[in-house]
């Protein structure tokens, strides 16, 4: 599908790539309802990785290189766990958080059901990169933070979801960024696909109940649980993060 260049960020291994406006429209109604409401009414170099490879610094970003991947239950097993395309469904070269880096296998971050799913992948089938970059979101106190290592730069005051569909805690990490047709409407300029699920609604409008970080035209409703289960931010903040953020970033929700 068509996608227009974003300017990309010296973290990421190339340039990342926004979709359309007419294809975002239809892709954003796969991700969890981030507003209340009816579905309706929310409408550095790459390197193979090795033993001898340099890790890269902070967090570790692994992105498929060929058409597929297995993903193994157990790297000493034979158990495929998940084959999963790339480029993914919002047209975004697949790329997993690695949670350990054994040389010839990686444990990775899983954007499957249930959440927090890990597997195994082999290191040549994926460039390695790296981000200094992760994100903390604190649901008791309505607000996020973005940390460079150990450095703060950036806060702001968050949307989440209500009783009934409230926004699972755990570790995630960005697999798309999208930019919905509408700046103005109910996801803002921008919103980042996130590898963790809601736990309340098995589907929502066709989709599988994916959840999001996103901006929101209605900034009254930050600082209060108000989503089906996405999380939201200002306009100004979810643009931030769009121009400095790779995919693959680090994402970890505390209650």
């Amino acid at each position: 599908m068509l996608r227009s260049p974003l300017a990309p960020h010296p973290a990421r291994t190339g340039p990342r790539s926004v979709l359309p406006p007419l294809a975002a429209a239809a892709l954003l109604a796969a991700l969890t309802a981030c507003s209340s409401g009816s579905p309706e009414e929310d409408t550095g170099a790459d390197t193979a990785g090795s033993e001898e490879a340099a890790a890269p610094p902070g967090a570790e970003i692994a992105t498929v290189t060929g058409a597929q991947i297995e993903v193994l239950a157990d790297k000493d097993g034979d158990e495929v766990l998940e084959t999963l395309a790339s480029p993914n469904d919002f047209g975004e070269e697949r790329a997993f958080l690695v949670e350990s880096n054994e040389g010839e296998w990686l444990e990775v971050l899983l954007p499957v059901r249930p959440n927090g799913t890990t597997g195994w992948v082999r290191s040549e089938e994926v460039s390695l990169s790296g981000t200094d970059f992760r994100v903390e979101i604190d649901m008791a106190a309505f607000e996020f933070t973005v940390l460079e290592g150990e450095d703060e730069v950036r806060t702001g005051v968050i949307g989440t979801g209500e009783n009934e569909t409230p926004t699972p805690p755990g570790r995630y990490y960005f697999t798309e960024l999208l930019q919905p047709p509408d700046p103005d409407g109910p996801y803002g300029e921008y919103a980042f696909g996130l590898s963790g699920f809601s736990e309340s609604l098995e589907t929502f409008a066709g989709g599988p109940g994916q959840l999001a970080v996103h901006g929101t035209n209605d900034e009254s409703a930050l600082g209060r649980q108000v989503s089906h289960g996405c999380v939201r931010v200002s306009n100004e903040d979810i643009t931030w993060m769009a121009e400095n953020l790779p995919i693959g970033t680090p994402v970890e929700i505390s209650g």
